[in-house]
């Protein structure tokens, strides 16, 4: 075993893994060929992969490069992370809701729930201030916790 794990550079596990993702993968494309719009999936699969490996990544890992310089050395990790999250899952929010905030597909999105798309945009600000919010407070309340401990006496996590 450990033999295969040198020349394979991994665990059994994975290997198995990504063979199950591929069968999966495999399984959900074989679906999408009988689609009619089978091809303007595959367009905006191919559009998304394009835009984030050429545009969004560049601009995230800059900015998370100046939030890792401006942060000061000894708790940057915890910091970053308090950041790092809360902008994760408010983008993803932004990527769900965006049409709707765009006012692509507002038919559909009365049809389907009755209400309009008008709000969206400022429901997705406060959810997202409201997990920034959550954020800091989850931080500051860890940071009261370490200070307590130190003065106490006790390891500094």
């Amino acid at each position: 075993m450990t033999e295969f794990r040198r020349s394979y550079g991994a665990a059994l596990w994975h290997l198995l893994l990504l063979f199950g993702c591929f069968a999966v993968t495999g399984w959900i494309a074989l679906r999408l060929s009988g689609e009619p719009t089978a091809a303007r999936m595959l367009l905006w699969f191919l559009g998304a992969v394009v835009v984030h490996d050429l545009f969004l990544f560049p601009v995230y890992a800059l900015v998370d490069r100046a939030l890792l310089a401006a942060t000061d050395r000894p708790n940057r990790r915890s910091v970053l992370n308090h950041v790092r999250v809360p902008a994760l899952a408010s983008g993803l929010l932004l990527l769900v809701y965006l049409p709707g905030i765009l006012g692509l597909g507002g038919d559909t999105y009365t049809a389907a729930t009755g209400l309009t798309p008008q709000p969206l945009l400022a429901r997705w600000l406060a959810a997202s201030a409201a997990i920034f919010a959550g954020s800091a407070i989850l931080y500051a309340l860890r940071r009261r916790r370490l200070r307590a401990r130190i003065k106490i006496g006790g390891p500094a996590d």
